[in-house]
């Protein structure tokens, strides 16, 4: 047991290393020889960097991610034999997973013999690997590849250059990117406005902390810490050393923790992690999740880990000394008070998980865990203070209604970016915000005691505490800041949650703005007027970008220069409608399909700007030549006003 606790800590380690800068260390080369008229093979190269390793395709159990290749398309052809190589894996003991492995170095072409059974043929495949070096791994990647052709002819690969398509969107036909619109342009993408990436990591840091208050003050956490520092202060026998154990339980708190996030990034991975940010699929079992665990919170059901785990856990701290005891110890108050910290676990990390960044689980987690562990270092080098601490009762249900009330309404935020990305309409803003209406509401008649769920028991306190009171108007309050919404009023504190304006039927507060969204027809229409452009890449589930359009977009001076002076274009890089036809591009010596217009506009901003961040604005001409920036989140007016000065300066 403690040797595979070590294995899944160094992998977790590793993975959390990779997470702060994303390594590439395999560099794949795909292609298709036929030896005859009906005989081929499909090749693949993979080079290796100095000093790493891939490793090869039957591993143990317990170990890395074996490299394997699934084939997902086999239309006029079949395979024949097994996946081959033509160098043998070194075999050695790997001290990162604590086992003899069977490794790749340097290179290695793994080959696939197959027989073709009909007059064309079409493969399509995903090769998914794992590499590690001496101090790091990398996450388990892969890498596609795509071949068809004749028995005859040599395989067509697929790697046309968008250069050369010509795609179909809508009724309008766009030529993308053959005329000079597309080429790229030098931006300086080191030095601009706004850092969201560490920016919105320290938002998840602190949102996790509060989330790790809020979980202290349940029913499942608050009565063991009083229980857990005696036990230190008894057991011990002087206050050094129950100062020693408190502050070793509360770093095993946090190892715990951390490792649950480093885990969400272990199995899902940087890029899918980023992913599902808009995947309609994923965001709705995000929005389910979500309502599932309000409802435990409102007490319709508990949900709870099997006691037998608590049970087994528990016996294992009886059982060992030392440090491993006090880190079972941790391990049984994280499974005893899952009924109450599993729901805001579970929000906290999909929260985290939705913003796309592989590291954000395991940060989010952290602040959580810091939050979990601090009064019980504080109470062991403080014992006094154990008796000032408020007692258990009616209060801490209270509590728990109040994160139901907030996980429901934070489920809609998940359900709106699916709605958003797809088009469904089904929760356009007066709906949504309807909907926070009602939920705000019904929160500050609980906590104003208008009524009560019964779960509050009868010993729920008759009276209403100043607390419980303030924290009652202040959600009245909220409410009735969200109404004038209803009728288009710009609600900038939580416009990284609500629906954008353009979504509500009925706006008393003036005229959208006119929006291509399209990058080619915004140019022509600005080669008629001649204005220059104001380029918006964004994305539904983007919420640095909703807080912009917010915060400075929708501000009516930076509105009424925007619609005078300019052609606005804003481009979704997470639009799902679909390309009337696949595009195929080259990118990075990889072939890579675009098929929905998302793909098209990201790959757009990848190509011509060197950049795939959002929120990015650039100022272009007609032409598609950068006049100002790229400016991206920072919610400064006066200096969004300068970057859109600055274009129209270099257009005149």
């Amino acid at each position: 047991m403690k040797r595979q606790y070590s294995i899944l800590l160094i992998l977790l380690l590793a993975t959390f290393s990779l997470s702060a800068q994303i390594v590439t260390p395999v560099k794949w080369k795909t292609s298709v020889k036929m030896n005859d008229d009906k005989h081929g093979v499909v090749v693949m190269q993979a080079k290796i960097d100095n000093g790493w390793h891939m490793y090869a395709t039957e591993l143990p159990d317990g170990g890395p991610v074996a490299t394997s290749v699934e084939w997902s398309t086999l239309n006029g052809v079949k395979l024949d034999g097994k996946l081959t190589w033509d160098n043998k894996p070194v075999e050695k003991h790997d001290k990162s997973f604590d086992m003899t492995l069977k490794w790749w170095e340097k290179k290695v072409t793994l080959s696939q013999a197959f027989v073709v059974t009909g007059e064309e043929y079409e493969i399509k495949g995903t090769i998914r690997y794992m590499a590690c070096d001496d101090q790091q791994c990398s996450a388990p990647e892969t890498e596609q590849m795509s071949f068809k052709g004749k028995p005859d002819a040599p395989a067509d690969t697929a790697n046309t250059a968008l250069d050369s398509a010509t795609v179909a969107l809508g009724t309008t036909q766009t030529t993308n990117p053959a005329g000079d619109t597309w080429a790229p342009v030098k931006v300086d993408n080191g030095v601009v406005t706004g850092q969201t990436g560490s920016s919105s990591l320290w938002l998840i840091f602190i949102a996790c902390f509060g989330g790790g208050l809020l979980a202290l003050l349940t029913p499942c956490v608050w009565p063991i810490i009083p229980m857990t520092v005696s036990f230190f202060l008894k057991k011990s026998g002087s206050r050094a050393k129950s100062i020693k154990n408190a502050v070793i339980y509360g770093l095993s708190i946090i190892i715990i923790y951390v490792s649950l996030g480093l885990v969400v990034t272990a199995i899902f991975g940087p890029s899918m992690l980023n992913a599902i940010a808009t995947n309609a699929v994923c965001n709705i079992i995000f929005f389910a999740l979500l309502v599932v665990f309000a409802l435990s919170f409102f007490g319709a059901f508990e949900i709870k880990l099997p006691e037998s785990w608590s049970n087994k856990i528990d016996s294992k701290a009886e059982q060992t000394t030392g440090l491993l005891s006090i880190f079972f110890m941790a391990f049984t108050l994280a499974i005893v008070s899952f009924s109450c910290t599993g729901p805001i676990i579970g929000t906290l990390l999909v929260e985290a998980a939705s913003q796309g960044s592989g590291i954000a689980p395991a940060v989010g987690m952290l602040g959580f865990a810091i939050a979990l562990a601090i009064p019980f270092t504080i109470f062991a080098l403080f014992p006094s203070m154990l008796k000032k601490m408020p007692k258990s009762g009616g209060w801490m249900n209270t509590v728990k209604v109040l994160l139901g009330f907030i996980e429901l309404a934070l489920s809609l935020k998940f359900l709106s970016v699916a709605d958003l990305a797809y088009g469904w309409h089904i929760l356009d803003r007066e709906v949504f915000l309807a909907l926070w209406i009602a939920i705000f509401l019904m929160l500050g008649l609980y906590l104003l005691g208008i009524f009560r769920f019964s779960s509050d028991g009868e010993s729920s306190q008759p009276g209403v505490g100043v607390t419980r009171a303030m924290l009652g108007l202040v959600a009245l309050a909220f409410t009735a800041y969200l109404i004038p919404g209803l009728w288009g009023a710009p609600l900038r504190a939580t416009s990284a949650f609500v629906p954008p304006l353009y979504t509500q039927d009925f706006n008393l507060y003036g005229e959208e703005l006119v929006e291509w969204d399209d990058f080619d027809k915004g140019l022509e229409a600005a080669e008629r007027s001649g204005k220059p452009v104001f380029v918006d890449f964004s994305g539904y589930g983007c919420v640095n970008c909703r807080k912009m359009d917010g915060a400075v977009l929708d501000v009516d001076e930076v509105k009424t220069l925007i619609s005078k002076e300019f052609v606005t274009v804003k481009l979704m890089v997470d639009d799902k409608a679909p390309l009337e036809k696949v595009i195929t591009v080259e990118e990075n010596g990889k072939s890579r399909e675009l098929t929905t217009k998302g793909d098209l506009w990201s790959y757009l901003q990848r190509h011509k700007f060197n950049a795939n961040s959002q929120p990015y604005y650039v100022v272009l001409n007609s032409k598609g030549e950068l006049l100002s920036g790229p400016f991206t989140y920072d919610e400064n007016v006066a200096a969004f006003k300068d970057f859109l000065n600055k274009g129209l300066n270099n257009a005149k």
